[in-house]
């Protein structure tokens, strides 16, 4: 019985009667016929249990009841309508899932992704950033479209990969190189950048410790500024408070690594749009 009083076709003609103040006006409003009109207020008004309007006046005006429902219908039929709009009228183009780096989510990729949004409104767009292993292990679980990657070497099946050159990195003002052991300041285990470190340091015979663990570039970087340990990270991410360890220290040299390009097959046009504006940025940013 409640579902049948919230019905939107019954509630909009209840509403149209008292704007209106006339059935046939009501009627003529809704491309009806004035005996519908009246059969939905009948009904409105059983299912009520009272009189909605009084009918007696010159013109229809709505009881004390009726205009206590009146302010209900209209929020009802409001929030009717906003569903239909969100529901049909902004239909989504699907989903769209992408993959990337954490130290590389920030600088060099926000205004694409802002620019993509805008070009592509009706497409959701969900960025997940994250250490190189687990974003791999999750593009090939099927849980991106789109994947930007660190690794070690080239893989048959990536579209593209460039080189993303790593250093050793100093505090400027607090070095710590001489320190024994030598604190480093690293991502969590499981980072590529840390599993390098460790290894190179490990086959160098160098005793170490971690000094400071952090998921975050920013964090890993101010770190190694305030002199918590040395770490190894892209060149491109060097700060004026970082000083870079060249041959010279003795610490191990380190190939660096690859930015690699993966991208499911079967894209849309968006899907297929977003793998070409990241080959171009990464094609044409500096290492």
């Amino acid at each position: 019985m409640v579902s049948a009083m919230f019905d939107p076709v019954l509630l909009r003609s209840f509403v149209a009667v008292v704007d209106c103040g006339n059935f046939t006006r009501a009627a003529e409003r809704l491309h009806l016929t004035q005996s519908t009109v009246s059969q939905q207020i009948r009904r409105l008004e059983d299912v009520a249990g009272c009189q909605l309007l009084d009918r007696d006046q010159r013109r229809v005006v709505a009881t004390t009841e009726g205009e206590r429902l009146l302010a209900y219908a209209r929020r009802i039929l409001a929030l009717h309508e906003e569903a239909a709009d969100v529901l049909i009228n902004q239909q989504s183009d699907g989903v769209l899932r992408l993959g990337v780096p954490e130290d590389f989510a920030s600088e060099r990729l926000l205004p694409l992704l802002s620019a993509f949004v805008g070009a592509y409104p009706r497409v959701r767009l969900e960025v997940t950033s994250g250490l190189g292993p687990e974003l791999q292990r999750q593009y090939r679980s099927g849980e991106f479209d789109v994947l930007l990657v660190k690794q070690m070497g080239d893989s048959d099946d990536c579209l593209a990969s460039w080189p993303e050159p790593l250093c050793w990195v100093d505090s400027r003002s607090m070095p710590c190189l001489d320190r024994e052991p030598l604190p480093l300041v690293a991502f969590p285990v499981g980072g590529l950048y840390r599993n390098e470190m460790l290894q190179h340091l490990e086959v160098g015979g160098w005793r170490w410790r971690i000094g400071y663990s952090s998921a975050s570039l920013a964090g890993v970087c101010a770190a190694v500024a305030a002199g918590l340990g040395i770490s190894l990270l892209p060149v491109r991410v060097v700060q004026a408070g970082h000083q870079i360890l060249g041959e010279d220290s003795g610490l191990p040299v380190v190939q660096g690594v690859r930015l690699a390009l993966y991208a499911r097959s079967g894209l849309g046009a968006a899907g297929q749009c977003l793998q070409s504006e990241l080959f171009d940025l990464c094609a044409n940013s500096p290492c």
